[in-house]
């Protein structure tokens, strides 16, 4: 394959967490949906690059994603304490690199993280076709265990859904809806039974030219070095088939309209 090329994957799990500009110490917010930052890392883990790694052709893919189940937001709270009754140390260091005391006596720390849970997206990633090739390869046996945003949130199957020789916004709109059966069910609970033949699934697309500055275009991923960029999105709705049959099983798109004969 030459030219370019768009490898088409699928962030599914019961639980995901995309980090942003929020993360402190006691509270880790997650994006609405995946970051760049974040793909772009899953996929450095999958070649089994290190940290401290340049990152290369991968700081220049072309990336969008189509959020075709957005999910539901998680707030998983607990404390954290020491189990021999002592103070906590702050996160601040001393000469020595250990940490320092806090100034005023804290015992219990509370903290909190936020998931999105039983969310599915649609990741595009358009690169040169070479490049595409080895991450494909390396997605689909990655050298490295992969996380949706977090260590702790494994991908369900399958992650690599194709490579294709389509640019990156017809490969997204080609792509079928990747709504689990249990997904469509809720959707249609939710919409009073509706079974409409398409659906229109917001995305987002990398666009010099777009009017939504993001923070989350990475340079760095070294230990305590860490650095991001801005990067500017576009918005699109994109519509796809819904799949949806009739209780008699016929196609929702060939079900009778009584108002067709009058035009409307």
């Amino acid at each position: 394959m030459t030219g370019t090329a768009t490898l088409l994957l699928r962030l599914a799990a019961p639980l995901q967490a995309w980090g942003d500009h929020r993360a402190v110490l006691d509270s880790r917010h997650t994006a609405p949906q995946p970051t760049k930052s974040g793909v772009i890392g899953l996929l450095a883990a999958a070649l089994g690059r290190d940290r401290d790694e340049p990152l290369g052709q991968l700081a220049d893919l072309t990336m969008g994603v189509r959020a075709d189940v957005p999910g539901t937001l998680l707030r998983d709270y607990h404390t954290v304490s020491d189990y021999r009754g002592v103070p906590l140390l702050s996160t601040n260091l001393n000469a020595k690199g250990r940490q320092k005391p806090t100034s005023k006596p804290r015992y219990i720390q509370p903290t909190q993280r936020f998931y999105l849970q039983d969310a599915a997206f649609l990741v595009g990633v358009n690169g040169p076709a070479d490049v595409m090739d080895e991450l494909a390869a390396a997605a689909k046996a990655p050298a490295c265990l992969l996380g949706l945003g977090r260590r702790s949130c494994p991908p369900t199957f399958p992650l690599v859904l194709r490579l294709t020789g389509s640019p990156l916004i017809e490969a997204l709109t080609e792509q079928d809806w990747l709504a689990s059966p249990h997904a469509r069910t809720m959707w249609q609970n939710r919409n009073r039974g509706a079974s409409p033949a398409t659906i229109g699934l917001p995305a987002t697309i990398d666009d010099p030219n777009g009017d939504t500055v993001l923070h989350d275009q990475p340079i760095s991923f070294g230990l305590g070095q860490q650095r991001h960029t801005t990067r500017r999105v576009a918005h699109r709705l994109i519509t796809v088939a819904t799949g949806f049959t009739s209780v008699s099983g016929t196609p929702a798109s060939e079900e009778h309209d009584p108002l067709a004969l009058l035009g409307w």
